[in-house]
């Protein structure tokens, strides 16, 4: 159930929003919010949880994420995706899994919808090095994540190996901004069995400064297209 209009701009007062962007971004949540989400049509394949995901995603207009281990899911291929779902039967049931890739493959439209999100990744080293799949897959999934890296609402970055410790030692997390500032208004965070939503002003600036560590940490973004292209020719 969404929200009414006039409940939302009482809200807004009460609050402070005074800002007529932010209240604009808002009131056109609200009124998205009482759509039925294209993710629906796949039943119980996705939990609630996943479900709510999904819609934060769809409603974002900035997603940002760091990804030490696997590449992020708005960047994979078919193929990758698939080798990865498979490789953890305690999350993932096989029954389930073409599903999966199908839902992981239909949520690339943010990326390509008008008025598509800003998408910002950051990315471990291990985990362009990781040959999920095997090797036609891997180097197929490289080259894949050196044409996305070239389109003009997506940003990506490396961290390579030889930098040593980083910020990110407290996992990977995605980041969504809902207005014109490419400030977190949420943070999401996913274990084997649950995942988490974190909307605290303290735990949203935590999470913002560690992207900023990481992204003065990282490659620029032409040096990591480079690393990207190099380690696909060496599979």
């Amino acid at each position: 159930m969404g929200i009414r209009r006039l409940d939302l701009g009482i809200l807004l007062d009460l609050y402070g929003v005074t800002q007529q962007q932010d209240r604009d971004a808002l009131e056109t949540l609200a009124r998205e919010s009482k759509k039925r989400g294209w993710w629906h049509d796949y039943g119980d394949t996705i939990p609630p949880a996943y479900a709510d995901f999904l819609g934060l995603e769809g409603d974002a207009r900035y997603i940002r994420t760091w990804q030490p281990m696997v590449l992020p899911g708005l960047l994979q291929t078919e193929d990758y995706a698939r080798a990865l779902l498979g490789a953890n039967p305690a999350a993932v049931r096989p029954e389930r899994i073409d599903q999966l890739v199908k839902v992981r493959m239909e949520r690339k439209a943010v990326l390509a919808k008008p008025d598509a999100a800003r998408f910002w990744a950051i990315i471990w080293e291990p985990a362009l090095r990781c040959p999920v799949g095997g090797a036609d897959v891997h180097r197929a999934q490289l080259r894949y994540l050196a044409e996305a890296a070239q389109l003009p609402n997506v940003t990506m970055q490396v961290v390579p190996l030889d930098v040593g410790a980083t910020a990110g030692a407290c996992g990977p997390f995605v980041t969504f901004g809902f207005t014109d500032s490419p400030a977190p208004g949420a943070v999401f965070l996913e274990t084997l069995t649950s995942s988490h939503y974190l909307e605290q002003e303290a735990e949203l600036d935590g999470y913002g400064l560690v992207f900023d560590y990481l992204r003065s940490s990282a490659l620029n973004p032409a040096q990591s297209l480079d690393m990207i292209t190099a380690i696909a020719a060496e599979t």
